[in-house]
């Protein structure tokens, strides 16, 4: 069987999420899609919309065949080590191919990219270091540096477009990797990452949904933007929950963490740096809010995503001892699969690069440990009165 990949969040599973299931598996002739996705805890530093269970019977429903769990410490990481951690999965699941949306729509130009910046990599690092210490933030000195190297030609990718960064650290990750994989990617469609959802236009944003849920809309006024399947499952997890999952509900125990550790501990956590884990501590002291704690946080040099970071990292006490052990992924855990995932992950049990694991309890080591209790303090922020159900919930089977 020949399948291939794709690294994706599904914070809720959209229209867009569809187009991208169904495009890649036509563009890699494969009979079998394979999902990475990021568990409770997502790459900008937030808690999920909706549980990793509900967004696995999502993608079932709508063209994937198989979803695995990115572990906590690359599903919450900047955009290289969030790459290396889906791209190694695909690759010991010996996927023919990955797919990815992007703003670019060709592939050329990030190859073209890789090699530019791997000849020139001195360089790179050398420009990266001067605009950083101009006072700009991390992710503008990256785009500026990688500018100021730019021949004068047009076949590049543009590297100030949220899809092609990732995609740009996915390609380069494979080829760090040594894997024979082969990149692919499509034209992202509809609206970008943070516009608003548009009445008559069938493909929104996840935040756009998100936005518009959490400002009162109900779930049934979304159904132009949403399979079935997802509007069904955001309906059932409602019910279970009466919540979504976010920052403005976590807030009270995020607070409590900071306060609670003081400066001089928090700086312990991953991502936080420089001092800023006193900034923290005061928005804490002054903040009753989410929206006001960072208001009172942000600054020029950090960026509001890299604040919810370390944030995340705060809330569920990942350290920077930890981020620093986890050199790579250590298993695959299967959350769900049709009839054709488990056909393939059948024909895997011998060829697999990574052990497969199916039960919370047979997760190895420290990685594993941390991705069950990352999955508690998610359901202790929805409210839920048992966080075990890492240990009730099966692999989903979706036949």
């Amino acid at each position: 069987m020949k399948a291939t990949g794709i690294v994706v969040e599904y914070n809720p599973f959209h229209n867009g999420h569809l187009h991208h299931a169904e495009k890649a598996r036509e563009l890699s002739g494969a009979d079998t899609v394979i999902a990475v996705m990021s568990g409770q805890f997502l790459q900008r530093g937030e808690p999920a919309f909706v549980d990793k269970w509900t967004r696995t019977r999502m993608a079932l429903a709508s063209g994937v065949d198989l979803v695995i769990e990115l572990p906590y410490g690359y599903a919450t990481a900047q955009a290289a080590e969030f790459a290396k951690g889906a791209i190694t999965l695909l690759d010991a699941l010996n996927c023919s191919s990955f797919c990815f949306g992007s703003e670019q729509g060709e592939i050329v130009p990030f190859l073209n990219t890789l090699d530019l910046l791997t000849d020139q990599r001195e360089l790179y690092e050398q420009e990266i270091r001067r605009f950083v210490q101009s006072g700009i933030s991390y992710p503008k000195a990256l785009n500026e540096a990688y500018r100021s190297l730019l021949p004068s030609q047009t076949a590049f990718a543009d590297l100030t477009q949220p899809n092609n960064i990732l995609g740009f650290h996915y390609i380069e990750a494979a080829r760090i990797l040594g894997s024979a994989i082969q990149p692919l990617t499509i034209s992202r469609l509809g609206a970008g990452y943070h516009d608003p959802i548009v009445s008559g236009v069938p493909i929104a944003s996840a935040t756009g949904i998100r936005q518009a849920i959490s400002e009162g809309s109900a779930i049934s006024e979304m159904v132009d933007f949403l399979p079935a399947a997802s509007v069904e499952e955001m309906h059932h997890f409602l019910s279970e929950h009466h919540t979504f999952g976010s920052w403005d509900l976590f807030y009270p125990l995020l607070r409590a963490a900071i306060l609670r550790d003081r400066p001089s501990r928090l700086s312990a956590y991953a991502e936080v740096t420089e001092g800023i884990e006193n900034l923290l501590y005061e928005a804490a002291k002054n903040a009753a809010g989410f929206s006001d704690f960072m208001q009172h946080a942000k600054s020029k040099r950090y960026t509001w995503t890299r604040i919810q970071r370390m944030l995340t990292h705060i809330y569920t006490g990942f350290t920077w001892e930890q981020l620093k052990a986890f050199d790579r992924p250590e298993y695959i855990r299967i959350l769900g699969m049709t009839h054709t995932g488990r056909q393939y992950l059948n024909s895997q049990k011998k060829e697999a690069k990574l052990p497969l694991i199916s039960r919370a309890a047979d997760l190895p080591g420290e990685m594993g440990a941390f991705d069950l209790h990352a999955s508690y303090m998610y359901l202790l922020g929805l409210g839920a009165s048992d966080v075990r159900k890492e240990f009730i919930v099966p692999p989903i089977y979706a036949g």
